[in-house]
């Protein structure tokens, strides 16, 4: 007599690559990501891809994890590449957004070995981006939690407060990569001192959160504030105290 076969729950299911569904309440990417494909490189502003709706900038000096963040979040592994040569990539990256709109990876900024001259051009390609791109829905800021923020970290924020001047310039989402590094107190010990060294650029809309390209941890915060920013969800009025928002002034 045969043995009848047992169908498995759906909950009990793995997926195609053989790993589980993450736990209930966690996502393993922002779903707005998950289908950005690349578009196109730019290196002026004749260039750009036409508006097709929001967009959301993402900065961070060489080695903070940029590209490893960016393919974390879109739950792929090869969407944005990480230069051999860290600090040389000087093009505007545009991946497009399933409901419309774009990613935009920005070169990173601060490495010594690239040339003086070249900085100065792809410097004055991303202020225009910023100054006449009036899509831009909000900048993502990638940092090493174990060394942000840097000097130049402050500065670029300090630069976008300049280009707005009186104005409301777009939001930003501190993203403090590579926390798997610590432990939980000191995540957080970390987390209350960058918003007190910050307060002086730091705008009532932007965000903090405490992330990991490798373990995921931040994931649906950043998703919160990401898909708010497209339009898709409610904009984010408060994310959880792990991952920190709170007072921005702390």
């Amino acid at each position: 007599m045969d043995t009848p076969r047992v169908r498995r729950p759906a909950s009990q299911k793995t997926s195609k690559v053989g790993k589980p569904p993450p736990p209930p309440g966690k996502i393993d990417r922002v779903p707005a990501f998950a289908e950005a494909r690349f578009v196109t490189s730019v290196v002026d502003m004749d260039g750009l891809p036409p508006i097709s709706g929001a967009e959301i900038a993402f900065a961070g000096r060489s080695n903070a994890g940029k590209s490893s963040s960016i393919n974390k979040l879109a739950g792929q592994t090869r969407l944005a590449y990480a230069s051999k040569m860290p600090g040389r990539t000087r093009e505007l990256n545009f991946f497009s957004l399933r409901a419309g709109g774009y990613l935009v990876d920005l070169p990173g900024y601060g490495f010594a070995r690239t040339p003086r001259d070249k900085q100065r051009v792809w410097t004055g390609v991303i202020e225009q981006y910023f100054r006449e791109r009036e899509c831009l829905a909000g900048v993502v800021l990638l940092m090493d939690v174990r060394l942000a923020p840097t000097e130049l970290d402050l500065q670029f924020v300090a630069w976008l407060n300049q280009i707005a001047g009186t104005g409301d310039r777009p939001p930003v989402l501190w993203v403090l990569n590579k926390t798997d590094k610590l432990t939980q107190s000191e995540r957080m010990k970390a987390r209350n001192a960058f918003a007190a060294q910050i307060a002086n650029v730091a705008r009532a809309n932007d965000v903090i959160v405490l992330f990991s390209a490798h373990t995921g941890l931040g994931m649906k915060e950043c998703a919160t504030v990401l898909e708010g920013w497209l339009g898709l969800t409610a904009a984010p009025t408060e994310v959880a105290e792990d991952t920190a928002r709170g007072d921005i002034s702390g």
